[in-house]
């Protein structure tokens, strides 16, 4: 369950309710969770707890894809996919990396690549605009924000200022997401912490971890 309350549809704004609407088909969705593409839909649910925030999360949204009236993005829809995609992977952020699959297709990239994006390093399926912009990604994620000026001009050799400029919002904005999503537990990021001590076996069970060879 997410770690904040969710707000019901008799009790959404009017700015939130026209979104519950599209994804919802008129069910109130913390009685009756789940959209079309198999999301709990519980993002939509708490970030409607401030309708301003609110606003400004869709409104980003709002620039492309399924809530765009009109697309306003500048940008090879293919080029920000790629970005996100693997914004949305290197934050381990199951919820962003899935959905963004789903859009890739939607923008033409081909399933080999999105296959790819985990181990693009060592794929043969990218060619160098593509690389450089997932490289450009692990920079932002990864680095936070350490680009070389190597990798800068391999990106501007295929990009101009304009798309560099788009395509790094979009991968920082998503990278928001990807985060919020951990923290707040939303969506498929509703996972326990993997990370833990694990417990030394007990008497008369076999042991193997380090240091138990020299122990005396």
């Amino acid at each position: 369950m997410p770690r904040l309350k969710q707000v019901s549809l008799k009790d959404a704004t009017d700015n939130v309710k026209k979104y519950y609407a599209a994804l919802f088909n008129g069910k109130d969705p913390v009685t009756e969770p789940g959209t079309a593409t198999g999301t709990p839909g519980n993002w939509w649910t708490v970030f409607a707890l401030v309708p301003y925030i609110f606003d400004h999360a869709t409104g980003h949204f709002g620039m492309f894809g399924m809530f765009a009236d009109k697309s306003v993005s500048q940008l090879d829809g293919k080029v920000r996919e790629l970005g996100i995609m693997r914004a949305g992977y290197a934050q381990a952020s199951q919820f962003v990396f899935s959905q963004h699959c789903k859009a890739a297709r939607r923008f033409g990239v081909p399933d080999e690549q999105i296959q790819a994006i985990p181990h693009w390093q060592v794929s043969e399926v990218f060619d160098a605009k593509e690389r450089a912009i997932l490289a450009w990604a692990d920079a932002l994620i990864y680095d936070g924000g350490r680009a070389s000026d190597e990798l800068f001009d391999a990106l501007h050799s295929h990009l101009s200022d304009e798309d560099i400029l788009e395509l790094t919002y979009h991968i920082m904005g998503y990278n928001l997401h990807a985060v919020c999503c951990k923290a707040l537990r939303l969506e498929f990021d509703d996972v326990p912490e993997r990370i833990r001590e694990v417990p030394v076996p007990a008497e008369g069970e076999s042991a193997d971890w380090a240091g138990a060879a020299w122990k005396d």
